[in-house]
């Protein structure tokens, strides 16, 4: 399967799943992007179209995380929980962004589980 199908088939699944649950002020919705080697998770109010809060293996305070890329995931997934319900967030919608359920992201789903958000 080449690249340009499989990055076609993904934004197709992103399309399809993104309108089903649009994020509101009341529950945002939980968009997870994996790249490579990074993870990125933020919390987005799509009524406003504005960012409420974001996290990423990238930032300054995630920079000396050790471990495989599945347990820095479940970190980030608890961080964005803490910090979503510090702001008084606890249903969101989970947007998976065409990624499938599993590895990273499934780890990054529990760990904002574990820290409080209910999807």
């Amino acid at each position: 399967m080449g690249q340009n199908v499989k990055v076609a088939h993904r934004q197709k699944i992103k399309r399809r799943s993104k309108a089903r649950g649009q994020g509101t002020t009341e529950k945002p919705r939980l968009c997870v992007y994996r790249s490579l080697s990074q993870i990125y998770a933020q919390l987005v109010d799509d009524a406003s179209g504005r960012t409420l809060v974001s996290v990423s293996s990238m930032s300054k305070e995630n920079k000396e995380l050790k471990g495989t890329k599945t347990e820095i995931s479940q970190v980030i997934g608890k961080q964005i929980g803490e910090k979503a319900v510090a702001q008084g967030i606890t249903k969101v919608v989970f947007d998976r962004n065409g990624f499938r359920y599993h590895g990273r992201v499934k780890a990054l789903a529990d760990g904002a589980r574990q820290a409080g958000l209910v999807f």
